[in-house]
């Protein structure tokens, strides 16, 4: 038996300010399935509504109407802080600003979510956040502040931080948007190695055709509803 999808969206609709004059639907009935293991691209023109898919998704945001299940469980229906347990339990995220902490070193950014939702880093906690930024290449970078590293080292960390609490999925808005093109194949490898080597399951939202090309399945938004979902024949990354 096939293990259930991670994420079931089904007819998910959103709309800004309902009742308004200004009132925009920007979602239209969204169907779509992540299952365990897999590696999305989620693409589209600018104003197509990926990164309000990705919010719902991620439980940032609350849909106007439609069904979302995480894991099997109905989200429609939680209250906030139902929500917020569920994102920091299941859900990691990376951003295209890296959103790291200046104050805070290398190895404390990466804790950061394991203090949030537990009030407290375990040494196991403090252990698996050194084992990640070991696996990015930042072993010697423990103690250092973002002010002290690259713009790649930095989303290396960011990287980390997503995957401490070891979430079934890792949600990543342009992850490599901000980075030149060396650095932006140099994460885009590392990704695909968590992938393969850890199961991880992403949704990369990217407007760089070439990156979407390397993924396993594309997703295309286009005005707010799905126009294409397909396997993407390319060849696998292989783990870097």
């Amino acid at each position: 038996m096939s293990a259930p999808p991670l994420i079931a969206l089904k007819q998910v609709r959103k709309t800004y300010n309902a009742g308004l004059p200004n009132e925009a639907e920007v979602l239209h009935g969204i169907d779509l399935q992540v299952n365990p293991g897999e590696f999305i691209a989620l693409m589209g023109p600018s104003g197509s509504g990926k990164s309000t898919l990705l919010n719902i998704v991620g439980l940032l945001e609350r849909m106007s109407a439609g069904s979302y299940q995480l894991q099997g469980e109905e989200m429609v229906g939680l209250d906030d802080g139902g929500l917020t347990l569920r994102r920091r339990r299941l859900l990691g995220f990376v951003f295209q600003f890296h959103h790291l902490l200046p104050a805070f070193t290398a190895l404390e950014n990466v804790t950061l979510p394991a203090l949030l939702a537990e009030g407290r880093v375990s040494d196991a906690q403090r252990a698996r956040a050194k084992d990640l930024l070991d696996a990015v290449g930042l072993s010697a970078a423990l103690n250092k502040r973002p002010s002290e590293l690259s713009g790649g080292m930095q989303q290396r960390v960011a990287i980390a931080r997503a995957l401490v609490m070891n979430p079934p999925l890792v949600l990543a808005d342009e992850p490599t948007g901000n980075l030149d093109t060396v650095s932006s194949d140099d994460v885009f490898v590392l990704l695909r190695r968590i992938h393969v080597e850890r199961g991880t399951a992403f949704v990369v939202v990217t407007h760089d055709a070439r990156l979407g090309a390397r993924c396993d399945r594309l997703v295309e938004l286009v005005d707010g509803q799905i126009s294409r979902d397909e396997a993407v024949s390319a060849a696998r990354e292989a783990p870097g």
